[in-house]
């Protein structure tokens, strides 16, 4: 018996694009995140899509369409520091609960998020207290 991705586990990708849906909400209506983001935010809705639905278990479209990830690299034109990093991490972890991702996914859903977010940090601000522990 094969244990089921969190593709699976979640429901595919309609949750996928509700959890990336409500995300951009929350960065739409943050002023202070939004100016870290691109103006036509639509098509990083769509690969963000992608790429967290090929992550966590389902279809590659995401390397089809685009090729590897390069997540760094493709986030390197934009300036990202703690604070970014902590809203932007405090913005999905609130999606994946406002779209009701239940464990264990749930707990797997979040530990990628803050992780990957971490490793986005591109931006050295030595006076800055420390990243922000979110349980």
């Amino acid at each position: 018996m094969s244990q089921q991705t969190v593709f699976e586990q979640i429901g595919g990708l309609p949750t996928f694009e509700r959890l990336v849906n409500d995300f951009y909400s929350r960065i739409e209506a943050d002023p202070e995140l939004r100016r870290v983001f691109p103006p036509d935010i639509e098509e990083g809705k769509i690969g963000q899509t992608l790429f967290l639905a090929q992550y966590f278990g389902g279809p590659d479209v995401y390397n089809q369409q685009r090729g590897h990830p390069r997540l760094r690299m493709r986030h390197a034109p934009f300036e990202i520091g703690r604070r970014e990093r902590d809203l932007w991490l405090e913005h999905m972890l609130e999606a994946v609960d406002a779209v009701g991702i239940a464990e264990p996914a749930r707990t797997e859903m979040r530990e990628y998020f803050i992780r990957a977010s971490t490793f986005m940090i591109n931006k050295l601000e030595p006076s800055h207290p420390g990243l922000k522990v979110i349980k």
